[in-house]
């Protein structure tokens, strides 16, 4: 497809930007999610490695079938498809898709930074189950606030670094 009347570089990050989310929206809901075969796929990674994680600081952890995760003596955290990162990868790739750059490198930067993304929502599931056993309050403000914050913060700049430092290679 020809999209050369998108002259200004902006609006054509932006067009992109909204076709892919569209996209993304339509075969998340329509089949990957139904299918739930991918959310439990990395909801289930995300829980083996919190708990080897937390169980290396000689936390007595627990998990349940039902995306269960915490420490002896805490309620414990539910881990829902809002949760798993999966929305988060999605985002990432439409920026970096969207943006000029080597294809193939993009798709380096892409994997490279879906792994980031999962190794601090993994980092994110640590901290909550720390925090869970001192206080349930403290846990529901840190997920609502500062772990959003932080990696929606990162998202942006690992956007950052590819808009300065590798999209402009060839």
């Amino acid at each position: 497809m020809n999209f050369s009347f998108i002259k200004n570089p902006t609006v054509r990050f932006l067009f992109f930007i909204f076709l892919f989310y569209i996209s993304w929206y339509c075969i998340y809901n329509l089949w990957l999610h139904p299918m739930e075969t991918m959310d439990m796929f990395v909801i289930d990674k995300s829980i083996a490695v919190s708990k080897w994680i937390l169980e290396l600081f000689n936390y007595n952890v627990f998990t349940g079938e039902d995306r269960l995760i915490g420490i002896d003596g805490s309620g414990g955290l539910w881990v829902g498809d809002n949760c798993n990162g999966i929305a988060m990868f999605a985002l990432f790739t439409g920026f970096i898709v969207a943006y000029k750059g080597n294809w193939k490198l993009k798709i380096v930067y892409i994997l490279i930074g879906i792994l980031c993304i999962e190794l601090l929502n993994i980092f994110r599931l640590v901290g909550l189950s720390i925090l869970d056993i001192h206080s349930r309050a403290w846990t529901e403000f840190n997920h609502t606030y500062t772990f959003t914050i932080l990696i929606y913060g990162f998202i942006f700049l690992l956007w950052i670094l590819w808009v300065n430092k590798f999209s402009k290679k060839q």
